[in-house]
């Protein structure tokens, strides 16, 4: 009897750090239009700049997973400043053919400066501690994974829906011109939403180290998988990200539990069957697509 509630918390986990590396992407896809493959190698990035700080530097956790997340932000609009604001006006071919370069840069480096090795985050005592829900006990690592999603859900709706910024960036995407005729820092919108997107997927990467592995390919390896809860969420839409990611992954676990054979073959299924039946997103009507 406790299989369900089993596959439900662990769903629920694992879909909440799918949603956190993959809002940043819904975002600039549906509303910046801009197809950035390498979006992954931030979830990366922000897990080994954790892993070195927390376990090299002797950093206390909290403060080597803030660092990270700042750390990973700050390149993201780096390469947004230096990089890719060129793309914007290039077609979708280029933008994709040089987000994938950069990716497999990012992979190139994460091997040459740390090897091919997994990368532990350490964690603090509090966090192993074991939580007793009833039905089955669980790391307090995982409650802060669902925590946190939950957390990013709020600031994102908050964000993007009720703050000038939100409205801001609407409009530098509606109409660039105007926006920055009306005096909207049209190119500090853009820095801004890259690094929050790099920063959140940062974020991803270091809470999902225990379910997603960080390894020198891991934005090759979990690309298809961000890209998939976008899809099937509707691109811009948050409330479709998170019921994409949160179906995903509790279909994801639930094949684990009871067909692991198969692998992953009923998550790619459940994609193609919302697909078909919402091809748009979830919560996204023909009519606002």
């Amino acid at each position: 009897m406790t299989l369900i509630p089993n596959i439900l918390i662990d769903g629920v986990a694992y879909g909440m750090v799918l949603f956190i590396i993959s809002v940043g992407l819904s975002v600039t896809l549906g509303l910046m239009r801009f197809v950035n493959l390498a979006h992954g190698a931030f979830a990366m990035t922000g897990g080994y700049l954790a892993a070195w700080l927390i376990r090299e530097q002797g950093l206390p956790f909290g403060l080597g997973v803030v660092l990270a997340i700042v750390g990973t932000g700050a390149l993201g609009a780096l390469l947004e400043v230096a990089v890719l604001r060129r793309l914007y006006r290039k077609s979708e071919l280029q933008q994709v053919l040089f987000t994938i370069g950069l990716t497999f840069l990012f992979v190139a480096t994460a091997n040459l400066m740390a090897g091919p090795e997994v990368q532990l985050i350490p964690l603090p005592s509090w966090l192993q501690t074991p939580v007793d829900l009833g039905f089955r006990t669980l790391p307090a690592q995982r409650l802060l994974v669902i925590g946190c999603g939950l957390l990013v859900v709020v600031l994102a709706f908050l964000v993007l829906g009720r703050s000038r910024f939100g409205i801001w960036l609407r409009a530098t995407v509606d109409n660039t011109g105007a926006a920055s005729a009306l005096g909207i820092p049209v190119q500090a919108v853009y820095i801004m939403t890259f690094a929050a997107g790099a920063a959140l997927a940062g974020l991803g990467g270091i809470l999902g180290a225990e379910l997603m592995p960080l390894e020198p390919y891991y934005p090759v390896k979990y690309l298809v998988l961000v890209l998939v809860v976008v899809a099937v969420g509707g691109m811009g839409s948050i409330a479709g990200s998170l019921a994409a990611a949160l179906t995903l992954g509790i279909i994801e676990t639930a094949s684990k539990y009871l067909a692991s054979d198969w692998g992953s073959l009923f998550f790619f299924l459940a994609m193609a069957l919302l697909l078909a039946w919402r091809p748009h997103g979830l919560l996204v009507s023909r009519r606002s697509a």
